[in-house]
């Protein structure tokens, strides 16, 4: 495995929508695993991250975690990519963005239908909330964006076998398009 491009993988604030189009290659995985070694990923369920060559990314900056799982794939992966909306806009969870964040607390914790206890959490535990979504790129830089909410299983092969292949990024129109 020590030839093989060894790539990471994190989810950060979204839906997991990206990796799930990841696993919708489906049998083209038996063709990536011959390339690749998965480090930190849900396939591996590694936990930690080594030295990589590729680091994907999907979610946006929503919390003091999300922040520091950030830096550190950016400071372990040679390539980092944003992969879907909300890495590269921050997506659906920077709808919140135009509320202040007490009122958006206020809004789910307290005024909410349903709410039975009305309490805002505050356990130690939980990751501090940033005031704003921020796409990942505002808080590292990042070397290569892959659009769509999530990107298609086709969009996603063809992106990592021409980086992995080293040839310049092409999709089809109809990998980008959206409607």
């Amino acid at each position: 495995m020590a030839n093989k491009i060894k790539i990471a993988t994190a989810s950060l604030c979204g839906c997991f929508g990206c990796h799930m189009s990841l696993l919708d290659i489906d049998e083209r995985l038996i063709d990536l695993v011959k390339l690749v070694e998965f480090d930190r990923s849900p396939f591996t369920d590694i936990k930690t991250i080594g030295d990589c060559d590729i680091g994907i990314i999907e979610g946006g900056v929503a919390n003091a975690e999300n922040v520091e799982v950030l830096r550190e794939f950016r400071k372990q992966c040679k390539t980092l990519v944003a992969i879907g909306a909300c890495a590269i806009d921050g997506g659906i969870p920077a709808l919140r963005n135009g509320f202040t964040l007490k009122e958006c607390l206020q809004e789910s914790y307290v005024d909410g239908i349903g709410i039975d206890n009305p309490m805002i959490p505050s356990d130690p535990e939980l990751p501090l909330l940033l005031n704003k979504v921020q796409p990942i790129q505002e808080v590292v830089k990042v070397d290569y964006f892959v659009p769509g909410c999530p990107p298609s299983a086709d969009t996603i092969w063809t992106f990592l076998t021409e980086l992995i292949e080293g040839k310049p990024i092409s999709f089809t129109y109809g990998q980008i398009r959206y409607d």
